[in-house]
Formats: structure tokens, sequence, C-alpha cells
């Protein structure tokens, strides 16, 4: 009985294997995130993972959870499920609640991944009004790496926030520690602070929000601004919750390679959908 029980892993083991070797790339699979990790990707082939899962906010089915330790243990399960996927030099940003990213970043350094930033997207599109705190005005995105990966900080640099002094600089310089020093032409080193508006604020119609195909649909240009640091052109990118299709979308606009999931039929035709304009 028992020998039956390691032939039949065996072959199972066998044809996991070779359904890997035989997955397409620039796919977008509409599995579970489980399914998709131990089927479709193989071992040590990411170079960057995007990932924007659930957050636990009771937005949808898909995002909530009986209690905080059952969205926990989903969420270390994909985590743990994820690292073999990633190469020896990789990188990995996952977004989520400041809250939830407090326990998500012990639970990555547990994993021995190295500690970047805490990065903080400043979404301009506080819409509550709370009495007994500060409004939530932001979402975190955890920033780890493996190894030593690929960072072009110059690809990523931001205007000089004090332009009066910076043109005065760039004729004269600026003497620091003895030195003197001029302005980059191409601006100054991206800080962890990220004002980016929300999605749903750059698309409303005669000043108004409108409803989103998606309901937390991630800014394109902030995806960008990952991929175009962590990445370099036929790396390959990896989302295990593609949502609307953007990680996909960017990639390929950036000439990066990628490969991702989506459970939810709706959204993952929707992925489908945005892609196909996108080809267009």
């Amino acid at each position: 009985m028992l020998t039956n029980l390691v032939k039949q892993k065996d072959i199972f083991y066998q044809q996991v294997q070779t359904e890997i070797l035989t997955a397409k790339i620039n796919k977008i699979y509409n599995l579970d995130v489980f399914d998709f990790l131990h089927t479709k990707v193989a071992d040590n082939s990411i170079d960057l993972a995007v990932i924007d899962p659930p957050y636990n906010m009771k937005k949808a089915d898909w995002d909530s959870f009986k209690t905080h330790d059952d969205f926990l243990n989903f969420t270390f399960s994909w985590i743990e499920a994820l690292l073999p996927k990633l190469k020896q030099d990789s990188s990995l940003y996952i977004f989520n609640t400041p809250f939830n990213s407090a326990y998500i970043l012990q639970f990555l350094v547990s994993q021995r991944l190295d500690f970047k930033n805490w990065i903080v997207w400043n979404k301009q599109d506080g819409i509550s009004a709370p009495k007994n705190k500060f409004v939530n005005g932001s979402e975190t995105i955890l920033f780890f790496t493996k190894g030593k990966p690929v960072f072009n900080f110059d690809d990523v640099r931001e205007p000089y926030k004090s332009t009066d002094r910076m043109k005065h600089a760039t004729k004269k310089g600026i003497i620091k520690n003895g030195k003197r020093w001029f302005p980059n032409p191409n601006g100054r080193l991206c800080s962890e602070i990220w004002d980016f508006s929300s999605e749903r604020h750059k698309n409303k119609v005669n000043g108004k929000v409108q409803k989103m195909q998606h309901l937390t649909p991630k800014p394109k240009d902030m995806i960008e601004k990952i991929i175009k640091a962590s990445s370099n052109k036929n790396d390959l990118v990896l989302d295990c919750f593609m949502g609307s299709g953007t990680t996909a979308i960017v990639s390929k606009k950036m000439d990066r390679d990628f490969i991702g999931t989506e459970l939810n039929k709706d959204y993952y035709d929707l992925c489908i959908e945005q892609l196909k304009k996108y080809d267009g």
C-alpha cells in the first residue's frame, strides 16, 4: 500500500514538473495562488515579484477572512510558496495596510530575506473623517530582496523640491562636507515616501469619481516605478494576485516578461481584456 502511494506521488511530481517546464510566460492564469505557484512557476525563476494581495478589509468575498489569524495564515502560506520561486538575486514588493505590514515584515525577516524599505504610499485619496485618530491616507509597500539584485536608482530619480535653491546650485554649487556639490540634472534620489493619486481619482468624469471595474487597482505609474527600479529588460516579473492586470500591462510596456494568476473569473476576464487593448 505504501509503495503504491509513493509511486502515485512520484507520478504526480513528474506531471507537475512537466507542467512547469511547459508553462508559458507572458501569460495570466485563472488559478488559485497555490495551484499557480506549485504547478506553473519554476523554482529560482523570478527576478521581481510585485504582489498586491488581499488586505482583509471586507470589501468583497476575496478580501474577507473570519479572523485576523486566518488572514495571516493565508498570507504567510502564499509567501512560503512564493519564496522558492525567486532567483538568488531578486526583489519582492508586497502591498498592504500599515497594520498588516507590521506582521508581514516580521515574517519576511524570519525567512531570512533582506529588508530594504518600508515605503509609504501617500494616496492623496482620504475619504474618511475619523474623530478619534488621524485620517488614514496611506498604504504600505514592503521592499525586500534576496542576494544582490539590480536596483536602477538613477532611473527613478525625482524632481528636486527646492527648485529655486537647485537653480542657484546648478550655477555655483553648494558646499557640503568641504566639497562643492552640484545637483544631478535628472533630479534627487527616490525617497521611500511616494505620492501617487489613486486610479479612481485619476479617472474622474466631470470631477466625479467613477465606479472602477476592479475595486482596488494600483496606479500604473507607481507599478512602473517599481519595475523600472528593480528589473531590467527581459527579466521575469511575477504577480500572483493580478487584479485588473496592471503588472502584466506595465511589464509588457517596459519590455519585461511576466507571469501571473487571478482566481476571480470576472477579474481574470478583465485582465485578458486589458492586455488585448494594450496589444491593439
